[in-house]
This record gives structure tokens, sequence and C-alpha cells, in this order.
């Protein structure tokens, strides 16, 4: 009689330990809900620094609207100047307060080796183009993506011809 009370403890100790939620001594130990954290976090690394654009393909890509916008170029052709575009940011478009006005630069010590600089109005003449060639980017990709559609439904209508042909 004591053996079968000792073993209906056992399995009732057992039952209880289930119930809160203790790992089983047969199933292994639990398994972590993050063990796939690392792996996805990598893939998400490796995936933005795919995309990330190249300090000489920012500054391409930006001197171009600057000069149709009427900023002047100023060269770093002194040593002095060469210190001064490494101590100033680099590849934004940043202001300062010159008599009370806004006064734009764009430090590029990368491609061109020079300063960019403009007043309000060539600033505002760089935001006009720069927002023109986003629209015309994201046109550009609606249009890539229309036309990839067009020809996947093409080849979906060559692979499955449908009820509507005759024989």
């Amino acid at each position: 009689m004591v053996a079968l009370c000792r073993s209906w403890r056992r399995r009732w100790t057992g039952l209880a330990r289930l119930i809160r939620g203790r790992p089983r001594i047969f199933s292994g130990a639990r398994r972590s809900p993050y063990r796939f954290a690392a792996p996805f976090a990598i893939a998400i690394v490796a995936l933005i620094a795919g995309c990330a654009e190249t300090p000489q393909q920012r500054a391409e890509r930006i001197e171009p609207m600057l000069s149709a916008a009427g900023f002047h170029m100023l060269p770093a052709d002194t040593p002095s100047r060469v210190a001064e575009t490494q101590r100033l940011t680099q590849l934004k478009v940043r202001y300062f307060i010159d008599n009370g006005k806004p006064r734009y630069w764009f430090n590029d010590p990368v491609n061109c080796h020079c300063v960019y600089v403009g007043g309000e109005k060539n600033y505002q003449q760089y935001e006009q183009i720069r927002l023109t060639q986003q629209a015309a980017q994201q046109e550009a990709q609606a249009a890539e993506m229309n036309e990839e559609a067009a020809q996947q439904e093409q080849m979906n209508m060559m692979l499955w011809p449908g009820p509507f042909l005759m024989y």
C-alpha cells in the first residue's frame, strides 16, 4: 500500500510540474522562442548593407543637382582648405546664418574635394530638382513593375490557355 501511495505521489508531482510549465524530462530541453533571432538579424543587416549608397555614389548623385540649382563650387586647393573640408560635415547639405540670411553648403572631400555654397533661392531650386528626380524615379519603378506584371500575365496565358479555346 505504501508503494502505491509513493507512485501516485510521483505521478501527481509530475503532472503539477507539467501544468506549471517546467520542462519534461523525456522531451529534452525547452526550445527558445528566440532561436531564429540571430540568423534573422544577420539577414536584415546584409540586406541593408547591400542597399547602402557609397560616399562616392552619394556625391555623384547630389553634385549635379547642386550645380543645376546655382550653388558655387569652392575648391579645396590649399592645405588649409583641405584641412577645413576634413573638419566639416561630409556629404550633407547644411546651413549657417550669415547677416540674418541662411547660407547653405555641401562638403565633398570624396569626389571633387570642394565645398558647394548657395543661398536660400539656390536651396529652394535644389529641393525642387531633388523632388522632381525622386518623382521620376518612382514613376520609372512603377512602369517597370507594370511591365513585369504584363510579361508575367503573358507567360501565364501561354502556359494555361484557359477554357476560351475551341477544339
